[in-house]
Formats: structure tokens, sequence, C-alpha cells
């Protein structure tokens, strides 16, 4: 099959098929003698798990960790338990951050008046100076330097 019958099957993006290939998640495709990519039946539950592990958030490396236990029949079930829970970890560890991200911004969205002053809040926050009004707001956490929230990859990715 082509690589527009591969996503279609899929529900993976031909950019993200490509993507997968570059990357090596998933072995470079046999190629027709006019160069166009052509996708085996095999090719489809690889395609699929990637899909679901990038939708439960798991960046390449752990996905290329992920499908290396998924395709060695010998492994234990602990070894992909380990992973997974560290990956847990790392989400909660980021929902607790954009958790006090969101709090401190409630806190100077409640501290703002939203009229025709020009004092604000927000702003001077923002800017490191607080006003009268915001003293006592935390200061929002950095993201980690992982990236607070995971980013999606496509329609389908």
């Amino acid at each position: 099959m082509n690589i527009g019958e591969a996503a279609a099957a899929s529900g993976v993006s031909a950019k993200m098929i490509r993507h997968y290939e570059s990357v090596a998640l998933l072995p470079p495709a046999s190629r027709t003698e006019s160069g166009y990519r052509q996708y085996a039946a095999k090719d489809l539950p690889v395609l699929r798990f990637i899909r679901r592990a990038r939708d439960l958030g798991f960046s390449i490396d752990e996905i290329r960790d992920l499908l290396s236990l998924w395709q060695d029949r010998g492994r234990s079930s602990r070894q992909v338990k380990a992973l997974a829970q560290v990956h847990l970890q790392d989400l909660q560890a980021r929902m607790d951050e954009i958790q006090a991200m969101k709090t401190a911004l409630e806190q100077l969205v409640h501290c703002c008046h939203g009229d025709e002053r020009p004092d604000c809040p927000i702003l001077e926050s923002l800017e490191g100076q607080p006003s009268a009004a915001a003293v006592g707001v935390p200061a929002p956490p950095r993201p980690a330097a992982h990236g607070a929230v995971p980013r999606r990859h496509g329609k389908g990715a």
C-alpha cells in the first residue's frame, strides 16, 4: 500500500509516517521504481502502536524503548511497567506545574480590576514588580526543561 493508504488504515498522517521513518521509529519503507514508499500490512500495527503511545504523551525516545520491549517477546512486563511509571511521574509533575501556573494566574486575574485604569497587577507581576493588590501572589513556576505541556504532532499523530 502507498503512504496515503497506510495513513488512512493506521490513523497516522502521511507527514508523521515520514517523520517516524526519519527518526528510526519505523524502518524505511520499500520503494517503487519511481521512488514512492510502499508499506506492508505488518507496518500497520507498528504505526498504530506509535500513534497510541504519542496519544499518551510518550516521547520519541520512550516510544523507541517501548517498541523494543513490545517486539522482544522475552522481556518481562516489569520493564514495561517501570518505563510507564516514570512517564506517569513525569506527567504528574507537569500537571502540578500547570496547576500552580493556573492558580497564580487566577489570583492575578482576581486582583486586576479590568477597568479603565492603567494599573494592572497582571502586567506588573509579569514585569517582576507586583502591585499592592497582588502582593502575596506567588510567581508562577517556570516550565521544566523538557517542556510543561506535551506537544501533539499533527492530526492522528
